[in-house]
């Protein structure tokens, strides 16, 4: 079993630390609110950190799961930051859906210091992390990969490295391309139905079976007909992973008209107050037109 830290325990991040904890890895934990650290290690009796530097001393991994760019960067570096303390030859894997910029940055930085890193964006929301079967898309060198896989097991039901630094973070922003186009798409023909005077659970029961039917029909189809929006991953979140997406597509050269209008749909939810509801809310946007 390894000596592991983990930096983040967001609604992802607390059950992932979890299932390393109950696989019997040597976890320590450290969370910008203290509070909830101190809630993680009463149930899960491991311990927890300060700062992020505290709470990797000697691991031999590091995983993160994060906000945004900037809430990498700070618990990566400076004196307070993961890497000023983690030992030369060990991993740092990090599971925030961030730019292939920061990404790239950080690596640098870690390899400066004799650190691995593994970019490992997760797609399975809560439920997913809280069951352990994320999908976890992996870039960086294969070597470092291959030793981390085994650790990432305790929350994974596929874990597959695409390629070298980036690479994750490109797959995770193709997921949230795909996400986007299905879930509106779902919003329309619910709203359809309903609009029609059909039997919503019906109309699903029916085409779910057929080419149609998707993840976000079979999970979300009841919440989005009872107008309920609590149960996955927030509007804020898909704005800021879409942003990266629609960034980096200038920087490429793709072409992505779906994605940028469904990133104005979101904006339009956002309006509404539903910034915290999860990303099935589309389906308001159409209720609200009338």
């Amino acid at each position: 079993m390894a000596k592991i830290a983990f930096l983040g325990l967001g609604v992802m991040g607390y059950p992932m630390a979890g299932h390393l904890a109950a696989a019997g890895h040597d976890v320590t934990v450290y969370n910008r609110t203290a509070a909830k650290s101190a809630a993680w290690v009463k149930e899960h009796k491991g311990a927890a950190g300060a700062t992020p530097a505290e709470a990797a001393k000697g691991a031999e991994f590091v995983m993160a799961c994060v906000g945004n760019d900037d809430d990498l960067r700070s618990v990566c570096l400076g004196d307070e930051g993961a890497f000023a303390t983690m030992p030369e030859g060990s991993i740092f894997v990090d599971h925030t859906t961030v730019s292939a910029k920061v990404t790239r940055e950080l690596a640098e930085a870690a390899a400066s210091k004799g650190i691995q890193f593994v970019d490992a964006p997760i797609s399975g929301g809560q439920a997913g992390a809280e069951n352990g079967v994320l999908s976890v898309m992996c870039g960086g060198d294969a070597d470092a990969y291959a030793k981390a896989e085994a650790v990432i097991d305790a929350y994974a039901r596929i874990c597959r490295r695409i390629g070298e630094s980036g690479a994750g973070q490109m797959t995770k922003m193709c997921n949230q391309i795909a996400i986007a186009g299905l879930v509106q798409g779902l919003s329309e023909a619910l709203h359809f139905a309903e609009k029609a005077g059909l039997d919503g659970r019906a109309v699903v029961e029916v085409i779910s079976q057929g080419a149609a039917g998707s993840w976000q029909m079979q999970n979300r189809y009841e919440t989005m007909l009872d107008d309920h929006f609590d149960h996955g991953f927030a509007v804020d979140w898909m704005r800021k992973d879409l942003g990266i997406c629609l960034d980096t597509a200038d920087e490429t050269g793709a072409s992505l008209p779906v994605t940028a209008l469904v990133d104005q749909f979101y904006k339009d939810v956002q309006k509404l107050g539903g910034g915290r509801w999860d990303t099935s809310s589309l389906i308001k946007r159409l209720r609200a037109m009338g």
